[in-house]
C-alpha cells in the first residue's frame, strides 16, 4: 500500500515537469517538414544544394527547440517563437520545391 501511494505521488510530481517541456506540435511539424524535404529531393523538385540548405534550416529550428527546453519549461513566448521559425522554414520549403530549378536526372 505504501509503495502504491509513493508511486502515485512521484508520478504526480514528475508528470507536470515532463508536460512543461513537451512540444508535440513542434515535433510533429518538424517531422512533416523533414518529410516534405525528402519528398522534394526524391522527386527532383529540390536540387542537392537546396536540400542541404533546407536541412540546415531544420537543424536551426531543432537548436531553438533544444534551447527552449533547456531550462525545463517551454513558455508560451518560446512556443510562439518556435512556431514563427517553423512557419518561415515551411515557406522556404514551399518556395524551393516550386521554383524552376530541378535536380539533374541521373543517366
Amino acid at each position: 500500500m505504501k509503495a502504491t501511494v509513493a508511486a502515485l505521488i512521484s508520478a504526480a510530481i514528475i508528470t507536470p515537469a515532463v508536460a512543461q517541456t513537451a512540444t508535440p506540435e513542434v515535433d510533429k511539424r518538424q517531422a512533416n517538414q523533414e518529410a516534405r524535404i525528402q519528398q522534394g529531393a526524391q522527386s527532383g523538385s529540390l536540387t542537392a544544394k537546396e536540400t542541404a540548405q533546407l536541412e540546415k534550416g531544420q537543424a536551426k529550428v531543432q537548436v531553438k527547440e533544444d534551447k527552449a527546453k533547456a531550462d525545463g519549461v517551454v513558455t508560451q513566448k518560446e512556443r510562439a517563437k518556435l512556431a514563427k521559425t517553423q512557419k518561415k522554414q515551411s515557406k522556404k520549403i514551399y518556395k524551393e520545391k516550386h521554383d524552376k530549378q530541378v535536380a539533374p536526372k541521373a543517366s
